[in-house]
């Protein structure tokens, strides 16, 4: 377990599952974390099918990056795209790496991605995916982001045990920073977070989630 005020602090659970002990929360999925991924965050924004050239894809939450290795593994070669993610509290290259582990399927995108990450760099590309991660609380930092997302992952760890990324004021800044028609989707189904989005000016729905748990939630941002 490591710990300081700048990376994530983690222990390891059965099954090799890095746990956010800062969080008491499980960065992915125990059953299949890519396959939760999948379901949740690519599905349920409508991708790939929505990609075109330009498109911008933007995270709360980094975690081990499973959710950017999973839109990489399904955005063709020649579509440019960028994927913007916000964490306070990054992960360490072998940490990152040792949870990778788990998903041998990931390997030819996780290579380079774990190349990148080991030098140092927050910025730089994945095939045609332009990647910044912008480190630091989202409360602060979101609302300095220039750019507009035409698709959100909402990925802090749970509400109950991270309720500052799910607040009513930095939901309307995903909302600000939501380009016309944008989406999000997250694991998240609490009723103060389906509310917070919706007053902040999405239509909302819940909708099945992966495995045990019931439901999550996708919308619209509306015109």
């Amino acid at each position: 377990m490591r710990s300081n005020d700048q990376t994530a602090s983690i222990e390891w659970r059965e099954g090799g599952v890095p746990v956010s002990t800062r969080f008491d929360d499980p960065y992915f999925s125990i059953a299949d974390g890519l396959a939760e991924t999948g379901h949740v965050f690519l599905a349920g924004n409508d991708l790939p099918a929505r990609f075109r050239a330009g498109f911008s894809i933007a995270e709360l939450g980094f975690g081990t990056g499973l959710n950017l290795l999973a839109t990489a593994m399904i955005c063709p070669s020649d579509c440019p795209i960028s994927y913007t993610s916000f964490e306070a509290y990054p992960m360490q290259a072998d940490d990152i790496a040792r949870a990778l582990e788990l998903f041998p399927q990931t390997a030819a995108v996780a290579a380079p991605f774990l190349r990148a990450w080991r030098a140092g760099a927050r910025a730089f590309t994945l095939g045609p995916i332009a990647v910044e991660l912008i480190v630091g609380d989202a409360q602060d930092t979101l609302p300095n982001w220039a750019g507009r997302a035409d698709a959100w992952y909402l990925d802090g760890f749970s509400p109950a045990k991270n309720p500052q990324l799910w607040s009513a004021e930095l939901m309307r800044e995903v909302a600000r920073h939501t380009a016309a028609g944008g989406t999000f989707a997250t694991y998240a189904a609490a009723g103060h977070v389906r509310r917070a989005l919706a007053e902040a000016g999405f239509d909302v729905a819940r909708v099945a989630g992966y495995g045990r748990k019931r439901h999550m939630s996708k919308g619209v941002l509306r015109p």
